[in-house]
Parts: structure tokens; C-alpha cells; sequence
């Protein structure tokens, strides 16, 4: 693996990062996100067309260029994560875990024995057969998983998925959180603000890092989570970055074009 300067010590430290999310499986735009400032990029497998392959080809390119690759797996599943793993994932986020015993098996798929119950592949990560020795070491001590508290069931365990060796944070996914309570999209919602209260509340007596996706480029937000104590925050996605810029330019040409029509 590249020496990159851990991940894993700054969630220890609850050290400020924040990264971004890859939707597009094209390395051109991976290769312009990971030119953005950011300390880590997400590869979405959940919500987007990705395949392994485009997963790996993204991962190699994140890591060459001095940021950490993490993956979104579509769901809590053993092979999944062991794909993204043998690829050359540095961690995991795990969509809607909600229990203890969700987040328990998605740690023993991550790890090897005796720490979990991965089975030994060798792929890119293992330096395709020649350096497993020295990954197995490597992947014991700083690979990563990110619990995805996006149900208020997950809201309501997330004081004992917190407590489990192996968690190494969480990060709260607003808007299938806000539609759990059954107002998807409506944050300002009195019962979704409750939700996040009380997820504020966890994270300020924890020692482990609390994450939230900023998922627009709002800036006032972005701010706005920093000061109320996130600090392993996601900040837009490469999707909506591009739609939203071209929305501003379709807005800027249509005014312009109708300043010129008599």
C-alpha cells in the first residue's frame, strides 16, 4: 500500500477531514475530483452503476494521487466487501446499519482472523500474490469502516454500534434518515431535527468521529457542521457538483439569450 498518512490516527484524533463522493466510474472526473483539496474520496456502489472494475481502476487513482480510496458497498454482504478490499479499498462505508449485530458482521467480512472472518484473496492489495504477509499487517491495523446511520433505528443504537472494536466512526446520511421518520428531504422537519439532536448529543460524549454528507455545495452548511462537531464530513458528490454547475450555466445562457431577443 502507499504510505499515505493515516486515515485511521485522525478519526482516532477526531482530527477535522473531509472528502467527497464518486458516482461517475469515469477516471477523468475521479482524476479532477481527487485534484479538489479533499483528504478522502467515497467510490458509491450503492446508488450508482460502478462495477468492480471501474472500482478498482478509481481506486488506483485516488491512491495515486496521495488520498484515501473508501467504498460505499451497495449492502451489508461478506463478498462485497471482500472485492473492494482485495482491490485496494483502504475501508468501507456501510449503507443503513442499524444494530449492533449489522455492524458486528460487516467488521468480521472486513477483517482477517483472528479479528474477523475474511478470506484470504490475492488481488491488487496483496500486491497480486507477493505481499500478503505485509498487508495482512497493514490491513489489521488501519483498514476502516464507516457505519452509515441513515435510519432512526440506527439513530436510536448508535451509543452501542459506537461501542464495538472495529467502529471506527459513523456518518449520518440526511436524507434516508429524514425518510425514515417519514419526511425524506425536509431537515428542517421538527422530528428529523430531533433525530440529529440527538445524534449530536451521542457524538459529543463518544471518543469515535461522527461524519455527515453535506450533500450540495453549501457552503453555510458545510460551516455549519464543522462547528456543530462533525469532523469526518463528506462534502458533495461529483454528480451533483456537475449538474449544479451546469444549471448555472444554463441560467446564466438563457438570461443572456433573452437580453438579445427583440
Amino acid at each position: 500500500m502507499i504510505n499515505i498518512k493515516s486515515l485511521k490516527s485522525k478519526l482516532k484524533l477526531k482530527e477535522l477531514t473531509i472528502g467527497s463522493w464518486i458516482s461517475f466510474g469515469f477516471t477523468q472526473t475521479c482524476e479532477i475530483m481527487a485534484k479538489a483539496g479533499f483528504d478522502w474520496l467515497v467510490i458509491d456502489m450503492e446508488h450508482t452503476a460502478i462495477d468492480n472494475n471501474q472500482c478498482l481502476n478509481l481506486i488506483q487513482i485516488i491512491e495515486s494521487m496521495g488520498l484515501v480510496p473508501l467504498v460505499r458497498i451497495g449492502k451489508n454482504d461478506e463478498l462485497l466487501i471482500k472485492r473492494v478490499m482485495d482491490a485496494g479499498a483502504h475501508g468501507i462505508i456501510v449503507p443503513m446499519v442499524n444494530t449492533v449485530e449489522e455492524a458486528q458482521k460487516a467488521i468480521d467480512a472486513l477483517y482477517y482472523p483472528p479479528l474477523g472472518s475474511r478470506g484470504v484473496g490475492l488481488g491488487r492489495a496483496q500486491g497480486y500474490g507477493t505481499e500478503f504477509e505485509s498487508y495482512r499487517k497493514w490491513a489489521d491495523s488501519e483498514s476502516i469502516f464507516i457505519p452509515q446511520i441513515e435510519h432512526i433505528e440506527g439513530v436510536n443504537n448508535l451509543e452501542n454500534i459506537l461501542a464495538l472494536e472495529g467502529v471506527d466512526g459513523f456518518i449520518v446520511g440526511p436524507y434516508d434518515l429524514s425518510g425514515s421518520l417519514g419526511f425524506p428531504g425536509e431537515f428542517q422537519h421538527p422530528a428529523v431535527i430531533k433525530a440529529l439532536e440527538k445524534v449530536k448529543n451521542i457524538m459529543g460524549k463518544n471518543i469515535k468521529p461522527g461524519g455527515y454528507h453535506v450533500v450540495h455545495s453549501d457552503h453555510d452548511e458545510l460551516r455549519c457542521r464543522v462547528k456543530e462537531g462533525f469532523n469526518f464530513i463528506a462534502y458533495g458528490d461529483d454528480m451533483v457538483f456537475f449538474s449544479e454547475a451546469i444549471k448555472k450555466e444554463k441560467n446564466i445562457l438563457t438570461k443572456l439569450k433573452d437580453q438579445w431577443i427583440f
